[in-house]
């Protein structure tokens, strides 16, 4: 079932990466020769007009190549108006970034449709108090349900906590509906360091109450849906971006980065809690294929653009000798950065500890 909800997964997500760059390709005039899902030798392929459709063995990727791709390659004098590097900087610039932008854009039309057709969201109701806590000394009860914080109503967990855990130290009205009687308590939620997402200890305040665990599907509108969508997808982006920055200040271990086997681990797991939480997790893996790519490391898609950047500033190419080494640098930091994430995947399978 892993397996199965991996190669589902990863397929869908490298075919509308390589649909981006393929589009893009055609619209501008250049000729594609290949379309190939996979790498390495092909299983199966077709022929349709100039280009080759294909699936190869190696499910980790794909590519489009296009005519006249690699510099140096010899073209007739006919082909050269179809040929990739003949067009001009702005072309070239939009057929790469279109991969990445393509993923980007495929994350807001899930996260569109998961919000119009409803996600299950905890209801602001207590299951049990912790013994010395804030709501205990207060008198908060198994089973009472608070529905205003300071007057400000609250429908869902997740809007009760945020309002807390912005106040520690201070003392709030709480509204609390108990079976038929209507309350005011007041309490002072307390300061407590916890670890955000990243590991880092941050300061917020708790009262020592966990959820009932009732939930209450919540449906957005189609307009509503459109604007989250965007917001939600752009705030992946700047989640992404964040954690490489953590990463690379190491914040975040290393160790916690995993690879295939994690994601195979991964999709399974979202799979059996439902189609919702799958597509959810497409949609972030959408945002982390995305950003990822437009880092500017020769051989990713961002170096191509940092190179076109240049070409833009230069008024002329960079020397192919200049792209060979720089995109050998790449390659054998992406091996690297593989080798690590394999190694974590395996010393997670050896030892039992779950995935982060």
């Amino acid at each position: 079932m892993s397996l199965l909800s991996a190669v589902i997964l990863l397929g869908i997500i490298i075919f509308i990466h390589e649909v981006g760059h393929f589009l893009v390709a055609k619209r501008m005039g250049v000729r594609v020769l290949k379309f190939s899902l996979g790498f390495g030798p092909k299983i199966i392929s077709t022929q349709r007009g100039d280009t080759e459709y294909r699936i190869s063995a190696i499910p980790l990727g794909g590519y489009v190549k296009m005519l006249g791709e690699n510099p140096g390659e010899e073209l007739d004098q006919s082909e050269k108006p179809f040929a990739y590097t003949s067009q001009p900087v702005w072309k070239r610039f939009a057929i790469v970034f279109s991969g990445p932008l393509f993923n980007i854009l495929s994350a807001v039309v899930i996260f569109f449709f998961v919000f119009v057709t409803g996600l299950p969201a905890l209801l602001p109701e207590v299951g049990s108090v912790l013994p010395d806590t804030p709501a205990e000394k207060a008198g908060l009860t198994k089973g009472d349900r608070i529905v205003a914080i300071e007057g400000t109503p609250v429908n869902q967990w997740d809007e009760m906590t945020e309002i807390i855990h912005k106040n520690p130290g201070k003392t709030m009205t709480f509204h609390i509906q108990r079976d038929s009687a209507k309350l005011e308590i007041a309490i002072t939620p307390e300061r407590k360091n916890v670890a955000n997402l990243f590991g880092e200890m941050k300061e917020v305040g708790l009262i020592g109450i966990k959820p009932s665990g009732s939930t209450v599907v919540k449906k957005m509108s189609v307009f509503q849906a459109a604007r989250d969508s965007v917001v939600k997808t752009a705030e992946m982006c700047v989640l992404t971006v964040v954690a490489i920055v953590k990463l690379i200040q190491r914040v975040i271990p290393m160790e916690t980065v995993g690879g295939p086997i994690m994601i195979v681990q991964m999709a399974g797991e979202q799979a059996s809690r439902g189609i919702l939480n799958f597509f959810l997790f497409m949609a972030i893996i959408n945002v982390n294929l995305g950003v990822l790519n437009l880092l500017p490391i020769p051989i990713l898609d961002g170096g191509h653009l940092l190179f076109l950047g240049i070409e833009a500033l230069r008024k002329k190419p960079l020397s192919e000798r200049v792209i060979a080494v720089s995109q050998r640098i790449g390659l054998a930091f992406l091996l690297t950065l593989m080798a690590v994430v394999m190694y974590n995947d395996v010393m997670r399978l050896i030892t039992g500890k779950p995935f982060p």
